[in-house]
């Protein structure tokens, strides 16, 4: 019997290593050498696509031809997953619900304006999983509001700007906002509400790029949630940089559970919430907010 990829070009040491390396230098992704075939499997689409025959004329291509970057986007687009649904882990939505937005009322009561970052928001759950939050707490809804969700994805970010969502995306939502906050479209498919989608804004954009990143402005909140476990610990050290950055002063940070700033913190303070820690950029000296 002839092996399923009977005939598709293998990839020597040498290509993954170089190509890992062209997709680190681009995004911070680390890909290590266990996941090599992995890798190979996910680009032979690309390779087929070009008419390329073997990967270390892949890599060129990736440095030197005119439509490298858009290359390099597809090539990244296959090495990653984006899966995620509205209300993932609902304990942290709890004390951000419960615990932060009290305090953000309170804080940010002079302006009337609240900014929250979604870093790496794939579809756009997490983006809007928010701004239903926010209309829910019943606390901001005449103030300047805007829910920022960025992807180094195009094509999950045309998912999340269509708003469109089937029965995986919605498997843990609460039926009550279920019914709030969603319209039936079609069989087993509902859309974000109107007024939610206006409070959410998406872009593209790349946590690596230190530069890009002043494009996102000052937010009071990141979500940033299940991000890191692509990146090393220098690529992890250059996004908190640019978390850090982007966050206002005594902003907070909020990671996945399965993340945290052990040797990575120093610039952020780790604080103890009732259901959840989260991280805070500290105050400017003399307690000025922003």
């Amino acid at each position: 019997m002839p092996r399923f990829d009977e005939g598709r070009p293998e990839m020597t040491l040498e290509e993954f290593r170089l190509l890992r390396d062209h997709v680190y230098a681009h995004c911070g992704i680390l890909i290590h050498e266990n996941m090599k075939f992995v890798m190979e499997r996910r680009l032979w689409p690309r390779l087929e696509a070009l008419g390329i025959q073997d990967f270390g004329s892949y890599h060129r291509y990736l440095r030197y031809d005119a439509q490298r970057h858009a290359e390099l986007e597809a090539a990244v687009e296959s090495l990653t997953t984006h899966e995620t649904y509205f209300f993932r882990e609902p304990a942290q939505l709890k004390a951000f619900c419960e615990e932060l937005l009290p305090i953000l009322e309170k804080r940010n009561a002079h302006t009337r304006r609240l900014r929250l970052w979604s870093a790496g928001c794939s579809s756009g759950e997490e983006a809007y999983t928010l701004a239903m939050l926010l209309k829910d707490s019943g606390r901001f809804n005449d103030w300047d509001v805007e829910v920022i969700g960025t992807d180094l994805s195009r094509r999950v970010l045309a998912v999340a700007r269509r708003a469109e969502y089937g029965p995986s995306a919605l498997r843990a939502t609460p039926p009550d906002l279920l019914e709030r906050y969603f319209i039936p479209v079609g069989v087993n498919r509902v859309r974000v509400r109107d007024d939610v989608k206006a409070w959410v804004n998406f872009g593209h954009h790349n946590l690596a790029d230190v530069a890009g990143s002043q494009l996102v402005p000052r937010t009071d909140v990141v979500f940033c949630r299940n991000v890191m476990i692509y990146f090393d610990q220098a690529a992890r050290r250059r996004v908190l940089g640019v978390i850090r950055d982007r966050l206002c002063p005594g902003g907070y940070l909020l990671l996945g559970h399965a993340e945290n700033l052990l040797s990575l913190g120093a610039d952020f303070e780790l604080v103890h919430l009732k259901g959840d820690l989260v991280y805070r950029r500290p105050e400017l000296p003399g307690g000025e907010g922003r």
